[in-house]
């Protein structure tokens, strides 16, 4: 197995450590679980570099990288749905959700009439976004919860209120833009008439 590929099975493997973390009420699990969180995206950053540099692009790859990336980010927006901490609804990740089985449901069909999706700029841009978007969440969490920082009710609530929120709600738009790029460039793949 090459590097990228192992990259993409660490990732794989921190998630339900990242889970364990966030939830066990132990000293800094906040903490713990933005590092885990971090290390994992940082291997989604390099595995695909990796990949492409070295020309170690296999199918297995194709195939865990994007799920990876997936099973990540819904998984940390559950969680962010679940606690008190962070007010974000759940519209969000039923919306990301949608959009990545969309995705998936297109490059299945792309890969029988022999295409592959690959992953574009707005694709791109969205999931590094979204990544930035839930370190600095676990960012913050831990600067409140898990060191207790007295911060200014007024911060914590706008933070935890807005900030947040808009950077979910950001990754949010930047997923139905890059779904709709993906939808239209493979239409033709999905067209009633065919």
């Amino acid at each position: 197995m090459n590097l990228p590929n192992k990259l993409t099975l660490l990732r794989v493997f921190l998630i339900p450590f990242f889970l364990v973390f966030i939830y066990w009420k132990i000293p800094f699990h906040y903490c713990i679980a933005l590092l885990i969180f971090s290390a994992a995206a940082i291997t989604d950053a390099l595995d695909g570099s990796i990949a492409r540099k070295r020309n170690l692009i296999t199918n297995f790859g194709k195939f865990l990288d994007p799920l990876a990336d997936k099973v990540l980010v819904i998984s940390a927006l559950a969680v962010f749905v679940d606690i008190s901490e962070i007010h974000v609804g759940a519209v969000p990740l039923i919306i990301i959700s949608a959009r990545e089985f969309m995705v998936s449901g297109l490059r299945l069909l792309a890969a029988d009439s022999g295409i592959v999706v690959a992953a574009g700029i707005w694709g791109k841009l969205k999931t590094a976004f979204t990544m930035t978007a839930i370190i600095f969440a676990l960012f913050w969490l831990g600067v409140c919860y898990d060191f207790g920082f007295s911060l200014p009710d007024g911060l914590v609530n706008a933070v935890d209120d807005i900030v947040i929120p808009v950077l979910i709600w950001v990754s949010t738009l930047l997923t139905i833009v890059s779904g709709a790029v993906y939808l239209k460039g493979y239409w033709h793949l999905i067209d009633s008439d065919k």
